[in-house]
């Protein structure tokens, strides 16, 4: 482990390739061949992204805007700043913060009306660039006023989805069209960080009770249809099955169990059947939601189920279990809920990936989730998977095309290479 650390003079560590992610970072925001373009950089959940802006802010030694995906997500991020040794400004109007610093932490909501503040910002990082949709929006009017920065986007997940007549499919951030990210400028895979120790060893428990081919998908052919997907919990008792399962992981030691519904439904009736249990839903209030949580951390609280909401950004390294209870087709709502569980603790030898909706048939283990580029020219990168690396997951069409029946879904589509 020790071959994979680099010193720095800022006061803290950084691994070698936390450095090589800097390096390449200050190279392309500096450089003028890549001015009027945007990079790119993938690194995965637990890699210590937070350490990688503090180098890249401190290297370039000038003003440094840093968009958080939510208010949430910029505390825990600031904090973990100030553990660093900096003292980040934020600009965050839920937070009732409007101060700058070397390394601002903002939302792009509570800066859109003050852009005129930010114009002397030479640098932009966008976290979790996957949310940045080309076609439009605040980060997109955002960037245009600010046409002179730099920018460079982190992400775990570098894809987006999109539909057409032919079906659904995850585009790589490099490959839409239109595009906010030219370039990759540096991407880590998974593998070599829980090959080093850096990730705890996942162990996955499958018990697959939902029958998938039975479901319809939405009119946009990337996701199953939620009329169609509750009838089916109905007709199996999945209720029932998921309260079981969850009963038996607490009775037999796990300590901290994160559950991800699709339903509001399932979760509650999960909470009124298991003394202690929690729900958190987007209609949770921010300080009931920083009460589950706080709870969940001290103990208090040992099992949270949650619709839609802690599959991003939520930091507990001592979170040993997860419960894949929602189907789905999203690469990045899989990687995102196993995510949650991988950070390394002393008190926790491996983490626990309990999966009854059958992702990781679907996507494999996220350890043999694999970046590489794709092309003659090495330009068009893909993700891939499996022991072989020969199961394309990106830029392939995964939902139906109109037209097909329902019959011929349950038969099985082949995916198709997508031609871009």
């Amino acid at each position: 482990m020790s071959s994979l650390l680099a010193p720095v003079s800022t006061g803290y560590t950084l691994r070698s390739y936390q450095q090589h992610a800097v390096d390449r970072a200050v190279t392309y925001l500096t450089h003028r061949d890549f001015k009027g373009r945007n990079g790119l950089i993938v690194i995965p959940t637990g890699a210590g992204k937070s350490l990688v802006i503090a180098g890249i802010a401190t290297r370039l030694n000038e003003p440094v805007l840093v968009f958080q995906p939510s208010k949430e997500i910029l505390q825990q991020n600031a904090e973990k700043l100030r553990g660093y040794g900096y003292m980040p400004g934020i600009w965050s109007a839920s937070l009732g913060r409007k101060r700058l610093g070397l390394i601002t932490l903002a939302t792009i909501g509570s800066v859109m009306n003050h852009v005129e503040e930010f114009r002397h910002f030479k640098y932009v990082l966008i976290d979790e660039a996957h949310l940045v949709n080309a076609k439009g929006g605040m980060y997109h009017q955002f960037l245009e006023v600010l046409s002179h920065a730099r920018v460079i986007g982190l992400t775990a997940t570098p894809y987006r989805l999109a539909s057409d007549g032919n079906g659904a499919q995850l585009r790589f951030l490099t490959r839409t069209r239109p595009r906010i990210f030219n370039d990759v400028v540096y991407y880590l895979n998974l593998g070599p960080l829980f090959r080093a120790g850096f990730l705890a060893p996942l162990t996955y428990h499958e018990s697959q009770v939902v029958d998938t081919t039975k479901i319809r998908l939405n009119s946009t052919g990337a996701d199953y249809d939620d009329r169609a997907l509750q009838q089916h919990f109905i007709e199996i008792g999945f209720g029932s099955t998921l309260q079981a399962t969850v009963g038996h992981l607490l009775a037999t030691g796990h300590r901290h169990v994160l559950v991800f519904t699709r339903f509001t439904r399932e979760a509650a009736e999960l909470a009124a059947a298991l003394p202690g249990a929690a729900v958190l839903t987007a209609e949770t209030t921010s300080d009931k939601r920083a009460q589950i949580i706080w709870a969940f951390k001290k103990g208090l609280i040992r099992v949270v189920a949650n619709v839609g909401v802690l599959s991003v950004g939520f930091d507990y390294p001592e979170l040993t279990t997860v419960v894949l209870a929602r189907p789905t087709m999203s690469l990045a709502l899989y990687y995102q809920q196993v995510g949650r569980c991988i950070r390394p603790h002393p008190s926790k030898p491996s983490a626990h990936v309990v999966d009854l909706v059958g992702l990781k048939k679907r996507f494999g283990p996220i350890e043999q989730l694999w970046m590489q580029p794709g092309g003659k020219t090495g330009e068009q990168w893909v993700i891939v998977t499996g022991e072989q690396r020969d199961r394309v997951l990106t830029n392939v069409y995964f939902g139906l095309p109109r037209g097909f029946s329902s019959n011929q879904q349950r038969a099985g589509l082949p995916a198709r290479t997508a031609s871009l």
